[in-house]
């Protein structure tokens, strides 16, 4: 009985006792509003049947270049699997898998001395950000009635720890740029003074150059937010000895072919080796650019703005590294509030202004050379 209609349906069994339990998961389904008399047999589509459509569904919008990073490796991992059979197990597994070896591989000495290449592990925010397109990838399926919605797995994503903060000092800064080829010595710079993520600096266009009122202009930024970059004396310099082609729209490109850099981490790991930096990574240039901002003295919030970060704790990894900045604006409110008080009987409400915190208390200026 469904609504109150009565509907026949063969079990296509003639054991009774099996009959009786098809029956009670046909009756489950119906009290729980998954079961429909009239609706047809879900037809079956492949994972790469779905990523074809998504990757056309995301051209143009924010975070494609992103997730075409993350699709190809999606299509490797769930060949030929059903979008239908990829349940919260199967995601598991591809979460433990990323956690063990990721794509990017790395050379390590044997015992006997022998170099070996080994994949190196992804960390759990990596993992998310593949698990969070997934995701996205399956609830599409859904809205083009790919997937039934009831077969939709829970992707939980895993608990962030990345508490990774290698910063280079200025000696180090230094021996990095004297290390760097002439191509990719101009987007180190770049990234030094900007704090510019490496997919934001080879896809920097022109266009996005504005050098009369001294800003770069980024619209598509990893938190969806329009961000504004000042661009200080170092890169005024930079931009004018830059090589720039009328058929190149791209700040960074090869000269050979005409386009955009699509990998410079070779070129960057070499550079590294022979400034004898050890662990270090590009996206740490983000980093120091950061922290030499905080050690400099200036304040956590112009740093989220200039960082393009979406949450304050983000940013916040940094504040460790202001502690003259805090002794010093601490030494105000010393003086301020232990300055002898005056008797409570002569305490007029002019007076009384005298032991608020002036607004000055916030920092101490000062100024920030660039790399």
């Amino acid at each position: 009985m469904f609504k109150g209609h009565q509907y026949r349906r063969s079990t296509s069994t003639n054991d009774k006792e099996l009959a009786k339990r098809i029956l009670a998961k046909i009756e489950g389904q119906i009290a729980e509003q998954k079961w429909f008399p009239e609706q047809p047999e879900q037809q079956k589509y492949t994972f790469s049947e779905l990523a074809d459509k998504y990757e056309a569904f995301i051209d143009g919008r924010d975070k494609s270049d992103m997730k075409r990073y993350i699709i190809p490796q999606l299509r490797e991992h769930f060949a030929g699997v059903d979008i239908s059979d990829i349940d919260v197990q199967a995601v598991e597994l591809f979460q433990s898998k990323r956690l063990k070896a990721g794509r990017r591989t790395k050379q390590v000495k044997a015992p006997d001395g022998r170099l070996m290449t080994v994949p190196v592990p992804n960390k759990p925010a990596t993992v998310n950000r593949f698990s969070a397109v997934l995701a996205h990838m399956i609830q599409k399926a859904v809205d083009w009635k790919m997937l039934d919605k009831w077969s939709v797995p829970k992707i939980r994503l895993m608990k962030e720890e990345n508490r990774r903060l290698n910063y280079l000092s200025i000696e180090q800064v230094k021996a990095l740029l004297d290390a760097c080829n002439k191509e990719l010595r101009p987007i180190v710079i770049m990234a030094l003074n900007t704090g510019m993520r490496r997919g934001e600096l080879l896809g920097l266009t022109w266009d996005r150059v504005d050098l009369k009122h001294g800003f770069i202009l980024l619209d598509k930024t990893k938190s969806g937010k329009r961000r504004e970059i000042p661009i200080n004396e170092t890169l005024q310099e930079l931009f004018r000895t830059l090589p720039r082609r009328l058929d190149v729209p791209f700040v960074f490109f090869n000269p050979e072919t005409g386009k955009r850099y699509q990998d410079i981490g070779k070129a960057f790991e070499g550079a590294c080796r022979r400034a004898k930096l050890v662990d270090f990574r590009f996206h740490d240039l983000r980093h120091t650019f950061a922290s030499h901002l905080v050690m400099a003295g200036v304040d956590i919030t112009t740093v989220k703005e200039l960082l393009g970060h979406a949450d304050l704790k983000m940013t916040l990894r940094y504040a460790h590294l202001a502690p003259t900045h805090k002794v010093k604006a601490m030494a105000v409110l010393d003086s301020v509030i232990n300055t002898k008080m005056p008797d409570s009987d002569n305490l007029t409400q002019a007076n009384y202004h005298n032991f608020i915190i002036p607004a000055g208390v916030r920092g101490v200026e000062r100024k920030v050379s660039s790399f």
